[in-house]
């Protein structure tokens, strides 16, 4: 590994006999023998000289290597000697700089001392010198001087708050104080002599002692600058609680207009004559609004509690409506910030949203509802979600709002009374089908009228009259539902007697078959879409009540109720619409089933019957199919009803089609597959627009239709013998009820003695398992059928193809 070689002779595994061969492969090479003999041992001889050099250049190792061991110990202890000098070196240089550094220290401290001793010793000055004159200037009421150095003086004073345990330092601190206290007094009753309780205010009005006076205080206690606003305020609303006590007329609600009058009037009359006199910090005017309010509220709430009787929608409303529409120019006027500790709640703004019970809600007056016929303005916007002035005042008006829902409730009453009045008076809406059917107006005019109550009500109260609104509003979603929707859907009834077997053989029968007019049709697609649009609304409705209502409350609105009553209409015009097609199709197919099917002699056309269901259904399913355009899925379950009802009736009546001859039973196979296709293009039949039927419903029809035909078939098999009859049966329709094999022997027309034997194997075959099944499948095949009944096969086969 550490000489690699590729000569035989330094191999592992060297074999001397296979290197002989090597060197000598045949008897002529052993010719030059002592050639190769003399190679080898001059090799040899080499390796014994490189061996013998190789030994004698190990015999000086040891001696050379102890040597190079003293040298490198005698280098490391003149490398430890180095290295302990220049320690010792080190550690002489860190001691010269401590003892260099310390008197610059000590230097450094000195200073730092020293001048904080003169910088305390200034502040001294200042507040020795400040408190004596801020003494002196108070008693001379020099309040334009003093607000510049009370401030001055207790910002000094905070830096002798770790000195207080000095008796001169707390002396001063103490005289501070007294300063503070006798200026807040003083200056409380400079302004109680020029504003007093009682009486009129000074001529003379606001002068500059009092202006500086108010800089004074706000630098001292926060509670003088509370109390000089407190009763200033409370004097200037003073004429307010006189003029509008509770035994005044101008007081109660209709004279409502009056209390915002004074108040703008006394705002102005503020900002003339005192405006400068308060900082404009303090917010004064907004202040003054703002108890005035607070002052309303209670006063109104006061004396609408004693005169409860006598408030009225109208002037509820009314009053409503002046109030916020005052605190709206409130909010336009001032920014609410003296509201952070008052007891109104700033509105949050609410999420946006797609629901269209948006739209228009800050519209024009037009949106408004109108309880009477009256001049009266109603209240003509929603609440502004970042209005902080919102129910300051009009929060009195809540507990009072039962009212408004019992006119409410009387108003929606009385609409729905008028809505049934004018559909008795002019009857149905007339059909439009261009626009896909007619949805009644009332269903909108109801909606419009919930949204403006909804809107109204969400300004007045947030809480519990929206509770009470949406109680309201279910109550008449519900009686629209029954009184306008199911109450006018047309009557259905059973007779259809009268109708003989030969009149309902006839190709036009079908006109005088059908239950219900074209009018009648139309009203009841019209009926359906109009339940579709109710319920989408009613979700809608839901929605943005639980938008408009407290968060606390929003559980308590649902309208789940409502909307299952819309889809109970939905399904009843859909199940009307199904039995009147339905019941047309019945008198064809009795005939169907009372014909002679035993004595047909040949396969013709398709039969009468066929012609004259189809005829029904031409007539009424176009007719649904356009009115009902703008809702396509109730149509599409229009269609799958029908089927479902019509098919499982087909079948049964083929059942009641008995005897059968061969000859019958293809003709009925023609029928069957006639009825087949016109059932598949159901959808789209007498359209110009050709459609694609639903997959859901094309399943149905083609599920049904085939069993029908798989029936005829199994009729029209030859009962011999009775093993592949059986299997045939078991093959084709996978039906294990005997009552249905039962059924099919009847249609064959054979004896009971045959179907008793066919019975007994039927049930023997029913357990047998799938691999006999398909054995008796192929039996079924490869079994031998009678030529006439190849013939007849073949011919039904071209007629189909024929009729396609």
């Amino acid at each position: 590994q550490v000489f690699p070689s590729q000569d035989p002779l330094d191999r592992a595994d060297f074999n001397a006999v296979e290197y002989i061969n090597t060197l000598f492969p045949t008897e002529q090479s052993l010719a030059n023998i002592d050639e190769v003999v003399n190679k080898i041992r001059l090799k040899i001889r080499r390796l014994d000289d490189n061996i013998r050099t190789v030994v004698r250049g190990q015999t000086n190792v040891g001696q050379d290597g102890r040597q190079a061991l003293e040298e490198a110990q005698k280098a490391i202890q003149q490398l430890f000697g180095k290295i302990k000098d220049i320690k010792d070196k080190a550690e002489k240089s860190e001691q010269m700089v401590k003892e260099i550094t310390r008197d610059i220290k000590q230097l450094d401290h000195a200073k730092r001392h020293l001048t904080t001793s003169i910088t305390t010793l200034n502040h001294l000055h200042m507040l020795a010198g400040g408190v004596d004159s801020l003494e002196a200037m108070t008693r001379r009421r020099q309040y334009g001087e003093v607000a510049n150095l009370l401030q001055g003086v207790v910002n000094v004073l905070e830096h002798f708050n770790k000195y207080m345990g000095i008796p001169q330092i707390r002396q001063l601190s103490e005289r501070v104080k007294a300063a503070q206290n006798e200026l807040g007094q003083q200056i409380l009753a400079d302004f109680e002599e020029a504003f007093p309780s009682q009486g009129t205010k000074r001529p003379g009005g606001p002068s500059n002692v009092l202006r500086d006076a108010c800089l004074v205080a706000n630098v001292l206690d926060p509670r003088i600058k509370q109390e000089i606003i407190k009763k200033f305020i409370k004097q200037h609303l003073s004429e307010y609680l006189v003029l509008f006590q509770e035994n005044q007329d101008v007081a109660w609600l209709d004279k409502i207009d009056r209390r915002y009058a004074w108040i703008k009037r006394q705002l102005v009359d503020y900002e003339e004559k005192y405006g400068r006199m308060f900082p404009q910090e303090w917010c004064m005017t907004e202040r003054i609004a703002v108890e005035f309010c607070h002052v309303t509220r209670t006063e109104l709430a006061k004396i609408m509690r004693t005169r409860a009787k006598e408030i009225e929608v109208k002037l509820l409303l009314f009053a409503i409506q002046r109030t916020t529409n005052f605190e709206g120019l409130l909010a336009k006027r001032f920014s609410g910030c003296t509201l952070a500790d008052g007891t109104v709640k700033k509105t949050e703004v609410p999420p946006p949203s797609a629901n269209p019970f948006l739209e228009d809600e800050t519209g024009t007056e037009t949106d408004e509802i109108v309880i009477e016929k009256s001049d009266t303005d109603r209240p003509k916007k929603p609440k502004v979600p970042d209005n902080p002035f919102h129910g300051i005042v009009s929060k009195c008006f809540e507990p009072h709002l039962y009212v408004y829902i019992e006119s409410q409730d009387k108003n929606l009453g009385e609409l729905i009374d008028r809505f049934v009045a004018d559909f008795k008076a002019q009857g149905p809406p007339k059909p439009n089908v261009d626009e896909g059917g007619a949805v009644l107006p009332s269903c909108a005019d109801l909606f419009v009228y919930y949204k403006k109550c909804m809107v109204q009500c969400s300004q007045l109260s947030t809480g519990e009259p929206m509770i009470a609104l949406t109680t309201i509003f279910q109550k008449y979603l519900r009686e629209y539902a029954w009184k306008i929707l199911s109450g006018n859907l047309p009557k259905t009834t059973s007779s259809s007697g009268g109708l003989t077997i030969t009149s309902l053989l006839k190709e036009k029968e079908g006109s005088e078959v059908a239950k219900f007019t074209f009018e009648e049709l139309c009203l009841i697609c019209s009926i359906l879409s109009t339940a579709e649009y109710c319920l989408a609304t009613t979700q809608q409705l839901e929605e943005k009540l639980k938008e408009k209502v407290d968060a606390s409350l929003m559980e308590r609105i649902n309208l789940t109720g409502e909307m299952d009553t819309f889809s109970i209409v939905i399904s009843n015009s859909i199940q009307l619409l199904v039995q009147d097609l339905d019941a047309a199709c019945d008198p064809a197919l009795t005939a169907m089933s009372k014909m002679q099917w035993q004595n047909v002699e040949h396969v013709g056309d398709q039969s009468p019957y066929v012609t004259s269901v189809i005829l029904h259904i031409k007539q009424n399913v176009p007719i649904i199919r356009d009115n009902l355009a703008s809702t396509r899925k109730y149509f599409t379950q229009f269609c799958i009803k029908f089927a479902n009802s019509f098919i499982p009736k087909f079948i049964n009546h083929l059942f009641k089609c008995k005897p059968i001859s061969m000859v019958g039973a293809e003709q009925l196979l023609l029928d069957t597959h006639s009825l087949k296709m016109v059932l598949l293009d159901l959808p789209s039949i007498g359209s110009q627009v050709v459609r694609k039927a639903p997959a859901s419903y094309t399943k149905i029809v083609v599920k049904g239709m085939t069993r029908a035909e798989m029936i005829l078939k199994v009729v029209m098999a030859p009962h011999e013998p009775p093993v592949v009859f059986v299997d045939n049966y078991i093959k084709l329709l996978a039906d294990c009820s005997t009552d249905t094999f039962q059924k099919i022997l009847d249609m064959k027309g054979l004896k009971r003695s045959e179907q008793s034997s066919m019975l007994e194997l039927f049930r023997q075959r029913l357990p047998a398992p799938p691999s006999g099944a398909e054995n008796t499948s192929s039996l079924s095949l490869s079994a031998p059928t009678p030529e006439q009944e190849s013939s007849r096969i073949r011919k039904l086969e071209k007629l189909i193809k024929k009729r396609l």
